[in-house]
């Protein structure tokens, strides 16, 4: 091999690894900014949860039924859209072209736990509505009215023992299962921060290279 030949040939593989190292960079430049998008669509679901948590608290003082409902088709199509967004994420993190299955797979896992919380919320929000059942709301419309201020009201009937001891029970099993999804959404909360955590720990060591 004559010394063109030497010289054509390290050139080669000196473009060669310029061109890996530019590739490298402009990969881990997409991946930095594909966390920071998430991190992003992450604030955006903690800023609809808070809403929907004011829009609540609302509805339990006024019982504005309507109002409630419209925020809640407000809030499902937020996280829905937060959710395909993240899931588009995940894709492109399995792509050959990033081949970065740990982030995919940290971006599942806080998908996972989103999917938790919200049942979670959901089901909290549905036991404090219709409250413990010893302090439920009785309804009349089942009744006899004979006068216009008198009724035979169906809900009347004996105290006894067993009928307290049923309405204690049922407040047990109320008040058990209220807490039980207030503790999933806590470990829930905890387990996403955790993942949010490595996200940024990830960001900090793409931005240090």
């Amino acid at each position: 091999m004559d010394d063109f030949e030497k010289k054509v040939t390290i050139t080669d593989a000196m473009d060669k690894e310029e061109m890996d190292i530019e590739q490298a960079n402009n990969n881990s430049s997409k991946t930095l900014q594909l966390l920071r998008t998430f991190l992003d669509i992450q604030q955006r679901r903690a800023q609809a949860y808070a809403k929907l948590k004011r829009g609540f608290s609302e509805y339990m003082v006024s019982g504005g039924e309507l109002a409630y409902q419209q925020l809640c088709t407000e809030i499902t199509s937020e996280f829905n859209d937060c959710s395909k967004q993240i899931l588009e994420i995940e894709s492109l993190f399995l792509n050959p072209d990033f081949c970065r299955v740990d982030l995919a797979q940290l971006l599942r896992a806080v998908q996972t736990q989103e999917k938790q919380k919200l049942h979670l919320t959901a089901t909290i929000q549905l036991l404090k509505k219709a409250g413990r059942p010893s302090e439920r709301l009785v309804s009349h419309e089942n009744c006899k009215f004979r006068e216009p201020m008198e009724h035979e009201c169906v809900h009347v009937q004996e105290i006894t023992e067993a009928a307290g001891t049923e309405e204690a029970e049922a407040d047990a099993e109320y008040d058990n299962a209220l807490k039980e999804a207030i503790r999933g959404v806590q470990d829930a909360v905890t387990a996403i921060n955790e993942h949010l955590e490595e996200v940024r720990y990830e960001i900090a060591a793409l931005e240090a290279e």
